[in-house]
Formats: structure tokens, sequence, C-alpha cells
């Protein structure tokens, strides 16, 4: 299978997206944060925009957390997508674990608070009962700006939006 931008507002938005460069000389990439639920589409939205970037589908991200009450994503990964063979766009995602109703099993508020700082390294395994500490190998103690989280996106199932509740860090 196989995607094409069609429409002329497709076409142009795809060729800036080709083009875009951060004006501030010391990122060399946005980073874009996806957060969210359990099951909410978080690893699903990072294959829906690589494949369309890409002209193909792709399935870098694992994706089964529907089938499952827990989240599927167990590391802070990061996502780069390429342009050609050669380079990749100016922005990359970072998946992170879901929020959960119960706390001692989806991200936590401080791990999540650590990476949109910078402070977490990738490929970081997450530990719900215990969050990210200095000590930790995981623990960016120096970030730069390319590590700082740079867009937060919420992803929310419309199924489930009722489900949020504030002690899920939602509001």
């Amino acid at each position: 299978m196989s995607f094409s931008f069609t429409n002329r507002s497709s076409r142009e938005s795809l060729d800036f997206l080709k083009s875009y460069k951060p004006l501030n000389r010391e990122v060399s990439h946005l980073r874009i944060l996806l957060y969210g639920p359990v099951g909410a589409g978080k690893s699903s939205f990072v294959n829906s925009a690589d494949a369309a970037l890409r002209g193909r589908v792709t399935g870098r991200a694992d994706t089964d957390s529907t089938m499952s009450e827990s989240s599927c994503t167990k590391e802070y990964k990061t996502y780069k997508i390429k342009k050609d063979d050669q380079s990749f766009y100016s922005f990359v995602f970072n998946d992170i674990m879901g929020i959960e109703k119960n706390l001692n099993y989806g991200v936590s508020v401080d791990d999540l608070k650590l990476a949109l700082q910078g402070h977490m390294k990738d490929n970081y395994k997450f530990n719900p009962v215990s969050p990210l500490t200095r000590n930790d190998p995981g623990y960016n103690s120096n970030p730069s700006l390319d590590d700082k989280v740079h867009i937060l996106v919420g992803v929310i199932p419309a199924n489930q939006a009722s489900l949020l509740t504030d002690d899920m860090g939602v509001h």
C-alpha cells in the first residue's frame, strides 16, 4: 500500500515539512512528545505519520495496547522519519508509556516532567513504581535544546474522554 499527496494544500504541507528547519541554530529538530492514556493511539500516530510522509506503510512502533489494559510502550523511544536515503525530517516523535488510572502501572507524572525537560535518555525503561532519578543510567544530567521537548501532544481517544480523571494528571 502506498500513499500520495494529490490535492494542492496537502502537497504544499508536505513541501513545507520537507524544507522545514528550526530557526534556532542550536536545535537540529523539533522534539514532539506524544502523551495520553493507554490505547489512545500514540504509537499508531507515529506509524501513521511515518507512512504518510514516506509514502508507504511502515510499522516501527509497537501498537498492541488496545488488546490489553496495560501500556505496550515500555521505553522512552525517539522516532526519526526518513525524508530520503540520506536525510531525516527536522522533527522527531517521542513515544512514552501511557497514563493509567492505577498510578502503579502507567507513566508517572515525575517521569513525564523529566522527559519534557530533556532529562530522559532514549530507550530508558519505564518503572511506574520508581520514576527516573539522577543516579539512573537513563538520566541525562545536562540536556541540550535538542533533548528538550518542544511540543507536547495529548492523544486522547474520543471514546475514552469521559474516563480521564484529575489523578491521571489531566485537567
